[in-house]
């Protein structure tokens, strides 16, 4: 009988959320099901950070270099920072530069591993989709929405449309009702459009919705939850293959990468 291998997974994530760490392991547990060979734990270090404004963001990325410390010390196998407004508020590529700083620092403390952010993640897994134009769903305000569509555009994606629900406060962004995403995309022009970013955000809960807006819109569904998944899992060199996430995690997009290849 073979033993399971365990993977061992740090994530950054902002002090009031909890939706990553709650939609993040449940599509794990999902992989569990159908692969058991390979097992997860999650190991978190929090930033504060209450309210989404440009102010507050720029003060909780400072703290990233602690929280990258602290997870030295759990070794872990790859570690996410999982803020993707955070990092896109800070202007074009500052996902590699975050991705850097974060790697250097593990290197440093003798705990070398692969980094990946939500705000890389998700443009990773627009292009290994193929997506040219988009549109998206974010709980921004909409300058904010403004700043992720301006970051976006800058990696050479098309948003098409995008729809702001104005929710400022964290804690109130993770109590929204992921089913009412099957009617706020609705709102979106897609005309012309590869694919759908249900949730442009680490805290606004979509899981549910993923697999049911995919069927109505015709498009492929991402969220920051999904595609953050998705690279943890290329960056372990592991097959994708969950339910419920979509055609990026189905397990169809798994040949269009080297999966011996990782992030850093």
């Amino acid at each position: 009988m073979s033993t399971a291998r365990s993977h061992r997974i740090g994530m950054i994530v902002p002090s009031s959320n909890v939706t990553m760490e709650t939609e993040v392991p449940e599509l794990l547990r999902r992989r569990e099901a159908s692969r058991p060979e390979d097992r997860f734990t999650l190991h978190s270090s929090r930033m504060p950070m209450k309210h989404v404004t440009p102010e507050a963001l720029a003060l909780m990325n400072a703290q990233m270099g602690r929280c990258a410390a602290e997870l030295a010390d759990a070794r872990c196998d790859i570690v996410a920072t999982a803020c993707l407004v955070a990092i896109m508020a800070q202007g074009g590529g500052f996902h590699c530069d975050a991705e850097q700083q974060i790697g250097a620092m593990l290197e440093g403390e003798d705990a070398a591993a692969p980094v990946i952010s939500s705000a890389g993640a998700l443009i990773t897994a627009l292009k290994t989709l193929g997506a040219r134009r988009i549109g998206l769903i974010t709980p921004y305000s909409r300058p904010l929405t403004e700043l992720v569509v301006e970051y976006l555009e800058l990696e050479g994606l098309e948003v098409q449309d995008a729809v702001s629900l104005e929710v400022t406060d964290n804690l109130a962004v993770a109590e929204l009702d992921p089913t009412y995403l099957e009617e706020y995309w609705k709102r979106l022009d897609l005309f012309g459009c590869d694919a759908l970013v249900l949730s442009a955000c680490v805290q606004m809960p979509s899981l549910p919705a993923i697999d049911p807006v995919e069927r109505a819109c015709g498009l492929p569904v991402v969220s920051a939850a999904t595609a953050t998944t998705f690279c943890l899992l290329r960056g372990l060199g592991l097959e994708s293959g969950i339910e419920g996430g979509g055609k990026l995690l189905s397990g169809a997009l798994d040949p269009c990468f080297d999966p011996v290849a990782t992030i850093r």
